[in-house]
């Protein structure tokens, strides 16, 4: 299963007797029935939800029959919409329908799923579909088959790979189509590769074969793109299911062995291996459950297929090694061309998952106890990497390693968990045990330990989450060596850092630790120490430590369980305990053992427990005084939202009080509460006033009885005195701070506000004073502090109204009745077993509610009115602000008083006007069906079938039961929807006052616009709030750190039912859906259009954005406010009045009235026109507002989807029963009417456009002409003739913006008259991609004849043809019955029809001498730019349209006129211009006969090539022989090389001419001759001849001319591979009879062979002609190049396994020669590089024997001590990278080598062969180095005891001393100082092997103490590489120093003291 399972899916809960096999991965036996078909059908999962999410709402809700009704209903709509070709917004529309109905956790039966799933696939990739459309079809595809229990793949479903495949190959294998790829936009490519994700679970896997067959012969790797998409198309389509056992064809071994001989063919490409590792990683996956699939100690791989791909693992971790190149080769991923289309996104499927995935789904019991398996693999991986997880080691791959790590953690924990619960069905043989696990925990611990230090975040969250699952796994292994490190750093020892990282893990520990025994008594003491962390200096620091807590509390109770048990007093007991064991860690340091299990008993466990919860209660006190320092403390918040860390301590400790105060015992509740209030009471913190309301607010809703009491009196007390006595808020003032006189009114008005929410009915008993402070405080304030005011008053509201739990207790009430015990620390909620206290308000409050809602808004009503009628005391004198301040506040009064009654409205109600209280709007939907309004009969006028059918309103919705509250009818009822119209009424009266008086108010136009917003939108659910998307996710946010990998809904109990919650709002928020509009809505709709494009820009935003808002609540909005919004704009064009334009813009085509204009033709026309205009408005502002929507004015022009072409079967399959014939009828014809009247408008609108775009500047038409172009150009019609000649001349305009767009458009219309030609004028044919190339046929193949190929082959190199074969692939790797070819001399060309040919002849009359000479002068002027300056594709491409013209005949211009202006165009070809041009005709002259009549061809060739090769001859300059290349690359690519044969073969008869001079002329025709080959493929045969003459001039003096051979060269050799299989059966057996991992592929000819070493011989024998030392180039330097260049290209190419078997013995040592050539540069930098891809080849197993032993033959006894040094860099990098391959006898020898190469008599190899050690030492696997650690160890330290010193002979002060220093040394003595340096180098390797290992291994502190005493003293390099040891050992270890000294023992404390920390004189 993948790790998608992560969403809220659920737990299984077993029905008895049901046993429904839950599909997980898919499962094992496909076909077998067991009994299902007959009972598995109409269950509707099948697993049961984890959820009762029905059961837990406080009211009724709706039977499964009514919702099964309206599913039907959805159905049947969705049907008839389908069926009458209603896409959009028809079809559309019920897919959201259908999408919501899924959400509100509604389950459709197995059976409608299939039928809907069916259904979507069939839409999504319906040709001929709408690309939007499509996407939407396509994501709700997605939806039905998110999770794999939905469907079991095979067993429910299976669905048909060709759909798919056929939009793919469009992209990837264009050639195959024939025809260049049409104008028609193709749909995107992401979402189709996405689809494949999901759907690929479905296919067949008895599919496979046919897959193979169809995908494998176009794989190649002569051109090899073609490998990239086979490879590509494999691993999107390929089904990875386990087929049934009685088909041995389809297992997988048949076919892997192929895969593997795919992935050989090519080599040093990082994609292949990210898309092999995931093909095989998901076939482990699928193969696990499999029982007939064998399984080994390798999975289901063998031996040699899983080393391979550990070898690959270690490649793709991209670790560096020595000196090591990447063993990458871009060169080769550069060639992959389209191939990476179908590349996988990285960043959803990193490529650490494929990895981690493939091994866990690998392991199973049967690699515990086998020498060799994957588990042994990975702790080997592990092994060679781990010193790249330490911090100190970061670099590129620390992401992707800790990625891994986690990757391997969680796939494990997933599988542990659903093997457990059975969700898995797996064989019982290869169930993980309890032996592996522990296994894989050891693996990971270390690199853990180490990972969650890292310094990058993202690699620390990875290490952190990974370290839970671990803990999860085996917490007795994890928690103790955690403790060891968290303790210290707790307690302030160490590095900052660490101890962040240490909060962050204890918060992810926490869960474990309360469950595990023993462990848990250490929880209270670790509280204790966090709580250090709350620093308002490190905010950070502050937010983990709150987190931490957070997670604490609500996984255990708060209660102190010492009480009534006599035998314990106080927490000393467990003080005690805790200080004994803390100290036992730091005695026995990182590797403690600590096993509670075993050696505590439970009485002790339980009663240090209970000792250790007296603590709580000073914890609790000493917690709530830091969190108040931390608030006095606080910065000032910045800005709102400004993601700043003072900003998410505020937000987090409301998220930590919560659980905290709901998890304390009552005595503790009342010490925080007293506390609490008591700071409230005392204090006026500005800054921390919203962290303290929301405290105040936690505090409440955990027990709103006690707190209120305690509370309420006080903040109202205190909010009078400060009015009466402070004079708070008694004028108003400017600027948005508080004033300081303000600020304790503030304080108390915003506690006193979320004090009163969410807490229930308890603020009942304190009705009458709520209600008078109320009043007190609106009629007595001003300013800032009325904003608090209103807002005080609709948090009251809220509480009143809505609906919502009122529970936040950690555990269920029957269980605190009982007392808590330690029994409860860490429990689990049962999640079907919850009581939820809900609050669903009572009469009495409804009451309260409409009365307060009542008393405040008839004031806000009636202050606005005198306001505005100016009979208010406060006057509008244009001086003060007091009027604005007054009508702002009322608004904003208004607006909170709807959101906050908002749960009583009724949309029934708000869509009525006042006027016409009718008991029910008429809900006959047939009639409504029209278009909203009119009865049937209703004359057709045009403006019904032009609208866009947006007629929302003819659509049913489906509302549930959301438990309202009152009546229809009732008096409140009245009352409460009285109110809401009179607000509607007064905010029109306000809004025209301001419009007329106050235009410029901009303070008072956005709280109007706000308040018109929710008047709208607040209806049934404060929609203004956004309240479900919040408390979504903060729910979600909660629920992270719970979560764990195939365990469903293992959250604490407030969590779970904070879900409920969530839930309840869902149902709310479904149930507003848009709802019909009244007459009041029309006016105020109208207002905010009037308002959007006022001249202030904040007016228009604010209204903008709430008529956005408005438009969607209301049904029939859009075509209300599209007029006055577009007769604006055509205003604002005529009178230059930008702002206007602006605002109507940005509300037309920014908003969602774009969507609805394009479908409503009534508006179109006009717009665009208005766009048009505006356009030319010479602003900036507008101009970019113009760029924004040019893609969407351009989407109007598209022609509607005329037809689609879809399965008839598949759609009936959702049929209804009931008949809906007449209605689909009755839609169709509407449809058509609709589309054809569109289209009328359209061909008329582009036609008044063409004329428009003829006459004016250049800026109007260039946006004009973008717009014609999609207008313009129908399949049926082609193009109006005004349209073609305006592109026509438009082609030749004299601005170049305008040729681009024109050229452009010109090569669209004739590809459009091509495709239609091809698809035999029927638009069907073109959807279904159905082509008739007249010159296209299949010619047969003779695979069975074992000569076929080579006589095929032959024939590419004679110039006559039957027929011309232009796809590479055809044979290269296998052959097929038959294979595309073209007639080389095709009778018949493309036939035309009348319509195309009245185009194509129109075209033809404009295309004169004139036309030409103006496009040729074009073609050679200098670009604008130097990018621009190359041969360009589409000058080219237009060209060739027009040549095929003039064959034809339809043209004015003959042949011969060309030919002159050709002429002129190349003048003197002086200038590189006119060879660029040139090049363009010509490429498009040879291109355009492709297809044509012998005789046309002739005619052309007969002309260019002269020309052609007399340019090549002599014309080539280095600035012109681009654009010939290109020319050449034109003609050549992609088709046979015997169409273009006289240049073909002109260029392969070219041979060096020695004597000339001229380097340039005969380089460029090298590289000429070299694009040839590339292009031609294997296909060019001439090479022979070209061969020789390369090989015979090795060395040609100029360096030019040698570059270009040696790239020839290797192309040539590159191209002479291929396999030729006859078919693909033969190919599959072959690889499966040569080995598990196919054959070894490019195994050099004899031939070749040969050739090799007859080369390196002659090289030998210059070497020995040359004068050593000599400066002058020389046959061996220049030979040399040549061949370095040519070994360089295909080393760093595909094929570069091919010069295996040379490595050893002749390339090595001839490299090593090169490198010692000082004098010349050149061919050194060379010989090191080509040196250095030597161990980057992949070798196969046991190919290395011989590339080893030369390696080690060299470093032994080559004279030269540079060679020796060069060939260490190598021998680790191959050690390195063949880890799992290499043998260990090879093993053995290069480490004997090395430590032998210590004794070397140069200092560099003696240090290079240090290092190589320390490095070869720390990559190998754990067994093999604890061996050779002890034998060098041994080794070494004998050898440096063995060989002392000599002392000094003392002399006799005075003599002769001076002279004794300088003598020389013995060769005795210098013989000495060599094994000494040798013997302490070794032991400095093996010290340096372990840079991290804290603390020390064991054998260090013994080995650093015998170099101390007795290698220190030595002189010279001895000593100083003694101490170097010793300094870098301390400098690796200061993290951890103080742990790691505890690893020496005292005496060789003294041994080092002298060494190591020198004193600072020394």
């Amino acid at each position: 299963m993948s790790t998608a399972q992560e969403g809220l899916a659920e737990l299984i809960s077993m029905v008895e007797g049901n046993d429904i096999s839950r599909a997980t991965s898919p499962g094992g036996d496909a076909r077998e029935t067991n009994g299902m078909n007959d009972d598995g059908r109409n269950v509707s999962r099948s697993r049961p939800r984890t959820y009762p999410y029905f059961r837990y709402l406080p009211y009724d809700v709706e039977n499964e029959a009514e919702r099964q009704k309206n599913f039907n209903e959805i159905l049947k709509y969705l049907y008839v919409a389908v069926e009458s070709g209603d896409f959009s917004p028809g079809a559309v529309h019920w897919t959201r329908e259908l999408r919501s109905w899924l959400q509100l956790k509604f389950d459709p039966t197995k059976e409608q799923r299939i039928k809907l799933v069916r259904l979507y696939y069939e839409l999504a990739l319906a040709p001929g579909i709408d690309i939007s459309v499509a996407e939407r079809f396509s994501s709700m595809f997605m939806v039905l088959t998110k999770r794999k229990h939905y469907l079991r793949p095979i067993k429910d479903i299976v669905l048909d790979w060709r759909p798919l495949y056929r939009e793919l190959k469009v992209f990837v294998l264009p050639s195959e189509s024939g025809m260049v790829a049409t104008t028609n936009v193709k749909r995107n490519f992401r979402t189709l590769t996405k689809l494949c994700t999901f759907a690929q679970l479905y296919f067949d896997p008895k599919e496979i074969p046919v897959m193979l067959e169809e995908f494998l012969p176009y794989y190649s790797t002569s051109f090899p793109e073609g490998a990239f998409v086979v490879v590509g198309l494999l691993n999107l389509l390929l089904p990875t299911s386990p087929a049934p056992p009685d088909e041995p064809n389809l297992m997988p071994q048949h076919y892997l062995p192929t895969f593997f001989h795919l992935w050989s063919l090519i080599n040093r490409s990082k994609v292949f291996d990210t898309v092999f590792l995931d093909i095989f990683s998901r076939l482990a996956r699928d193969s696990l459950p499999a029982k007939h699939i064998t399984c080994s100690e390798y999975g289901i791989y063998t031996q040699e297929q899983s080393t391979l791909i550990f070898t690959s693992i270690l490649r793709l971790l991209e670790i560096p090694v020595g000196q090591a190149t990447s063993p990458y080769s871009v060169l080769v991923d550069v060639t992959a061309g389209l191939g990476m289309m179908l590349d996988r996104d990285p960043k959803k499927h990193p490529i650490a998952h494929h990895i981690a995935r493939w091994i866990v789904m690998s392991l199973s019991p049967a690699c515990l106890d086998k020498q060799d398996s994957i588990l042994t693999n990975l702790e080997g991986l592990i092994q060679a990497v781990e010193t790249f997880f330490h911090p100190s080691n970061s670099g590129g791959w620390t992401k992707t390693l800790s990625q891994l790590v986690y990757y391997l953690a969680d796939f494990f924990v997933m599988r542990w968990n659903r093997e457990r619960s059975g969700e898995m069905e797996i064989p019982e043989e290869r169930k993980l045990n309890d032996e592996l696990k522990r296994r894989f925990v050891l693996c990971l611990r270390e690199v853990i330990f180490m990972g969650i230090y890292a310094k990058s975040g993202t690699a620390m969250n990875f290490s952190l989450s990974t370290l839970q699952s671990l803990a999860y796994l085996e917490p007795n292994l994890i928690l103790p060596g955690a403790f060891q490190r968290i303790y210290p750093s707790m307690q302030g020892l160490v590095e900052v850092h660490r101890t962040t990282s240490s909060l962050r893990s204890l918060q992810v520990l926490s869960r474990t630790m309360v469950r595990t025994k023993g462990f848990r008594c250490h929880v209270t003491t670790m509280l204790g120490l966090a709580l250090p962390g709350i620093d308002a200096n490190d905010l950070e620091k502050t937010l983990y430590t709150l987190s931490y807590i957070q997670s604490v509390c609500y996984s255990i109770p708060f209660h102190d369980l010492t009480k009534g048990r006599e035998d314990i007093s106080g927490s000393m007991l467990a003080i005690e305990w805790i200080t004994s064991e803390v100290g036992r860690m730091e005695q026995e340091g990182v590797n403690v053992e600590i096993d509670y299990q075993n050696k505590l008993s439970d009485e002790d466990e339980e009663m240090i427990l209970r000792s250790s919860t007296a603590g709580f209660t000073e914890f609790l006190s000493s917690f709530l005084g830091r969190v108040f320092t931390l608030l006095e403390n606080l910065p000032d918040a910045a800005r709102v939202r400004s993601g700043s860390p003072e900003e998410n301590v505020v937000n987090t400790l409301p998220a930590t009080f919560t659980p905290l105060l709901a998890t304390l015992s009552p005595e503790l509740y009342d010490l925080a509460l007293n506390k609490i209030a008591d700071f409230v009471g005392n204090h006026v913190i500005h800054q921390a006033r919203d962290a303290m309301a929301f405290i105040c607010n936690a505090l409440c809703k955990v027990h709103p009885e006690k707190a209120l009491k305690r509370i309420l009196p006080m903040l109202i007390q205190s909010i009078r005195t400060e009015i009466d006595e402070n004079g708070a808020a008694s004028t108003r003032n400017t600027g948005t701070d508080v004033l300081p006189r303000d600020r304790g009114l503030v304080w108390s008005v915003s506690m006193l506000s979320m004090c009163v929410v969410h807490v229930g009915d308890a603020v009942l008993k304190h009705k009458q004073e709520l209600f008078d402070i109320a009043e007190y405080m609106q009629s007595k304030c001003k300013g800032i502090p009325t904003v608090h005011v209103s807002n005080y008053i609709h948090h009251l509201l809220l509480n009143l109204t809505v609906t919502y739990p009122v529970d936040y207790s950690i555990y269920e009430a029957d269980v605190l009745a009982r007392g808590l015990g330690p029994e409860d620390w860490g429990r689990i909620p049962k999640v079907q077993e919850l009581n939820i206290k809900w609050h669903v308000p009572r009469k009495e409050e409804i009451d309260f509610a409409v009365e307060l809602f009542k008393s405040q808004g008839e004031s806000a009503l009636e202050h606005l009115t005198s306001l505005t009628n100016g009979s208010s005391s406060i006057k509008r004198d244009g001086t003060g602000k007091e009027w604005s301040d007054e009508v702002s506040r009322n608004l904003f009064l208004l607006r909170l008083l709807l959101s906050g009654v908002s749960v009583l409205f009724d949309a029934k109600a708000a869509s009525r006007s006042a006027d016409d209280i009718q008991s029910e709007p008429s809900g006959d939907i047939e009639m409504l069906e029209a278009n909203g309004h009119a009865p049937e009969d209703q004359p057709d006028d045009d403006a019904e079938a032009l609208g866009g059918m947006d007629d929302d309103e003819a659509k049913p919705t489906f509302h549930y039961p959301v438990g309202y509250l009152l009546k229809e009818g009732d008096a409140q009822y009245k009352e409460v929807h009285d109110l809401r119209d009179r607000t509607g009424k007064i905010l029109h009266v306000v809004h025209q006052f301001l419009v007329e008086k106050q235009e410029d108010d901009v303070a008072c136009f956005s709280p109007l616009y706000t308040a018109y917003r929710s008047w709208f939108i607040d209806v049934g659910i404060e929609r203004s709030a956004h309240v479900l998307d919040r408390v979504q996710r903060l729910l979600s946010a909660d629920i992270h750190p719970y979560k764990v990998s195939g365990l469903r809904k293992e959250y604490p109990r407030p969590l779970l039912l904070r879900r409920a919650n969530v839930y309840h709002l869902f149902r709310l928020r479904h149930n507003a859906s848009p709802r019909p509009r009244s007459d009041l809505d029309k006016i105020l709709l109208l207002d905010l259009a009037q308002s959007s494009v006022s001249l202030y820009t904040e007016v228009r935003r604010n209204a903008q954005s709430a008529a956005e808002s408005a438009i969607k609540a209301v049904v029939g909005a859009r075509p209300l406010v599209i007029p006055p919004l577009l007769t604006a704009l055509e205003r604002g064009v005529k009178d230059n009045d930008y702002p206007r334009i602006k605002g109507a813009m940005y509300s037309l085509l920014f908003g969602s009235l774009a969507k609805t204009i394009g479908r409503d033709w009534r508006y179109a026309p006009s717009l665009i026109k208005a766009y048009i205009e505006a356009s030319t408005a010479d602003k900036p502002s507008v101009q970019k507002l113009c760029s924004g929507a040019t893609f969407q004015i351009m989407d109007y022009g598209r022609a509607l989807d005329r037809a689609v072409i879809l399965n008839k079967h598949i759609v009936q399959g959702i049929a209804p029963p009931d008949d809906v014939q007449p209605r689909i009828t009755k839609k169709t014809n509407m449809v058509q009417k609709k589309r054809g009247k569109v289209e009328a408008k359209k061909a008329a609108l582009s036609d008044e456009l063409v004329e428009m775009a003829k006459k004016s500047h250049w800026k109007k038409a260039s946006r004009t002409a973008a717009i014609v172009i999609t207008l313009g150009l129908r399949f049926d019609s082609i193009a109006s003739k005004n349209m073609v000649d305006l592109v026509t001349a438009g082609a030749v305009d004299s601005h170049p913006g305008l040729r681009g767009l024109y050229s452009g458009a010109f090569v669209a219309l004739f590809s459009l008259i091509d495709v239609r030609a091809v698809c035999e004028h029927k638009y069907e044919n073109y959807l279904l991609e159905k082509q008739h190339v007249p010159a296209k046929i299949q010619a047969t193949t003779r695979p069975d004849d074992p000569n076929y190929t080579a006589e095929y082959l032959a024939s590419f190199a004679q110039p006559e043809a039957e027929y011309y074969v232009d796809h590479d692939h055809p044979g290269w790797l296998v052959w097929e019955k038959t294979m595309p070819a073209y007639k080389s001399n095709p009778r018949v060309d493309i036939e035309y029809d009348d319509e195309e040919k009245k185009v194509l002849s129109q075209i033809g009359q404009l295309l004169d001498r004139k036309w030409f000479s103006t496009l040729f002068g074009y073609l050679k002027q200098e670009p604008r730019d130097a990018s621009a300056d190359r041969f360009r594709m589409g000058s080219a491409m237009m060209l060739i349209y027009a040549f095929e013209l003039i064959y034809e005949g339809f043209t004015a211009v003959t042949f011969e006129d060309i030919k002159q202006e050709v002429k002129d165009v190349y003048g003197d070809g002086s200038d590189k211009h006119q060879h660029r041009a040139t090049a363009e005709i010509f490429g498009a002259l040879l291109s355009s006969t492709i297809d044509k009549r012998v005789e046309v061809r002739t005619m052309v060739w007969e002309y260019c090539f002269p020309i052609i090769q007399k340019i090549f001859t002599d014309g080539l300059t280095p600035e012109n022989s681009g654009y010939w290349m290109t020319l050449l690359h034109l003609v050549l690519q992609g088709k046979d090389p015997r169409r273009s044969w006289p240049i073909v073969d002109w260029l392969a008869s070219f041979r060096l001419d020695m004597s000339s001079n001229a380097a340039f002329k005969e380089s460029s025709k090298i590289q000429l001759l070299q694009q040839c080959i590339t292009d031609a493929g294997w296909h060019f045969q001439l090479e022979k001849p070209v061969l020789e003459d390369f090989l015979a001039h090795l060395d040609h003096p100029y360096k030019g001319v040698r570059e270009a051979m040696g790239q020839t060269i290797a192309a040539i050799y590159r191209t002479r591979y291929h396999e030729s299989y006859k078919d693909i059966n033969t190919l599959i057996e072959a690889q499966k009879a040569a080995s598990s991992v196919g054959t070894r592929p490019y195994q050099p000819t004899e031939e070749f062979c040969d050739t090799i070493h007859k080369i390196f011989e002659r090289l030998e024998k210059w070497r020995q002609e040359r004068t050593p030392g000599d400066q002058a180039p020389s046959p061996y330097t220049s030979g040399s190049k040549t061949v370095l260049l040519w070994l360089d290209s295909t080393l760093s190419s595909h094929e570069c396994v091919q010069l295996l078997p040379f490595f050893p013995n002749v390339f090595m040592e001839q490299l090593l020669h090169m490198m010692d050539i000082k004098e010349d540069q050149e061919l050194q930098s060379l010989a090191y590089h080509v040196f250095r891809h030597i161990p980057n080849i992949p070798h196969r197993a046991g190919e290395d024997i011989e590339l080893i032993n030369s390696l080690i033959r060299i470093g032994q006894t080559s004279p030269l001590w540079h060679q020796r040094l060069r060939v260490l860099i190598n021998m680790q990098i191959i050690y390195f990278r063949r880890l799992f391959l290499i043998s260990p006898a090879q093993q053995q020898a290069l480490f004997d080598c090395v430590s032998g190469m210590l004794e070397d008599n140069q200092l560099e190899v003696r240090l290079g062969a240090s290092s190589t050690l320390s490095g070869m030492i720390r990559c190998s696997p754990v067994s093999l180095r604890t061996t050779i650690v002890r034998d060098l160890n041994e080794k070494f330290t004998k050898l440096l005891i063995d060989h002392p010193l000599p002392k000094k002979p003392r002399t006799v002060i005075g003599l002769s001393a001076p002279s004794t220093g300088t003598s020389t040394p013995t060769p005795e003595h210098t013989k000495l100082v060599l094994t000494r340096h040798a013997a302490v180098l070794g032991l400095g390797a093996l010290v340096q092997a372990f840079p991290y290992t804290s603390p020390p291994p064991s054998w260090i502190p013994g080995l650093l103490a015998t170099l101390a005493n007795k290698a220190n003293a030595d002189p010279g390099m001895v000593g100083k590489s003694v101490k170097s040891i010793l300094s870098d050992f301390k400098k690796t270890r200061q993290d951890t120093w103080h742990m790691d000294l505890k690893a020496f023992s005292t005496e060789q404390v003294e041994d080092l003291d002298g060494v190591l920390w020198k004193s600072y004189f020394a």
